[in-house]
């Protein structure tokens, strides 16, 4: 991979900063599960979480609730990226296992509301190759290589090599005893039964969405579609007669309009953002589009 450079400037001083020993993956582990949700917006769960024939580094759970594996390289050969699939392909075989670890540590109600549709694997490690990452992108799982550079004692760097292109684990057999949304109409099933015009809407402000950055990643959850860089910037929800967006930005920082942006920070609603911002017409999306392009920005 390309060599990064880092600089310090202080007082028109201008000071390379030197990459320092390869920090221990034990005490790589250790920072990242105590600052989690800060590096890669996960809620942090468990660490060595044994299951059969292994163990899992780290495991979380993201903003959209679903589940996320990490993976720590210890070696040279350690094949972390086929290790990570082992485990993300017995996690979906063993639901109720995660949900009785989600119970254990953050309640039922965060249990019943898990998202099965793109579990997630980071692989984190020193470096990797350009096979590495050609392997991941040919899988079309939800995997993400992570490489890290740690400099002096104070600076550490994560460089997101890949964006997953992943297709949605379709599970139509929910757990037993799981009722709730069943009879709720999906994402894509509400995407399917819009008018042309509607559809066409969608389509624009997706495409919109995607041409703000390559380092968007596209999530298609059960309820509705995720946009991030790190986090979340953008969630899309699609009804009938319009199009509602939940937006990563302060809602006290826009000057609110009935019938086009709303505060959401104390209304339940699915996604993520405290902005909501509804879409009916072409109009109204020449409006959005100052909005989204804050949300990446800030994102």
């Amino acid at each position: 991979m390309a060599e990064i450079k880092l600089f310090s400037i202080s007082n028109n001083i201008v000071k390379e900063r030197t990459s320092s020993e390869v920090i221990l993956e034990k005490e790589l582990q250790n920072l990242i599960e105590q600052n989690m949700e800060t590096f890669f917006g996960v809620r942090f769960l468990k660490s060595e979480y044994i299951i059969t024939n292994g163990r899992m580094d780290s495991i979380g759970i993201d903003e959209n609730n679903s589940p996320v594996i990490f993976e720590y390289k210890r070696s040279q050969n350690e094949n972390v990226i086929n290790q990570g699939l082992f485990y993300l392909d017995w996690l979906l075989d063993h639901k109720a296992d995660f949900k009785l670890l989600v119970i254990e540590k953050m309640g039922l109600k965060a249990a019943e509301n898990i998202d099965w549709t793109v579990p997630c694997v980071i692989c984190i490690a020193n470096s990797f190759t350009k096979y590495d990452i050609h392997a991941v992108n040919q899988m079309q799982r939800n995997i993400k290589l992570v490489s890290y550079h740690k400099y002096d004692d104070d600076l550490i760097l994560f460089e997101h090599l890949n964006i997953p292109s992943t297709k949605p684990v379709l599970d139509n057999s929910p757990n037993k005893g799981e009722t709730k949304n069943t009879l709720q109409k999906s994402h894509t099933e509400k995407l399917a039964s819009a008018s042309d015009d509607m559809k066409n809407l969608y389509y624009s402000v997706c495409d919109y969405v995607e041409s703000l950055g390559d380092d968007i990643v596209k999530n298609q959850l059960k309820l509705y579609l995720a946009y991030k860089k790190v986090q979340n910037m953008v969630c899309i929800e699609i009804y009938n007669k319009q199009i509602i967006l939940y937006l990563k930005i302060d809602p006290d920082t826009v000057d609110l309009e009935k019938g086009f942006t709303r505060d959401m920070r104390n209304t339940g609603h699915y996604g993520t953002g405290d902005l909501q911002v509804i879409i009916k017409n072409a109009t109204d999306f020449e409006k959005a589009k100052s909005l989204l392009n804050r949300a990446y920005n800030e994102a």
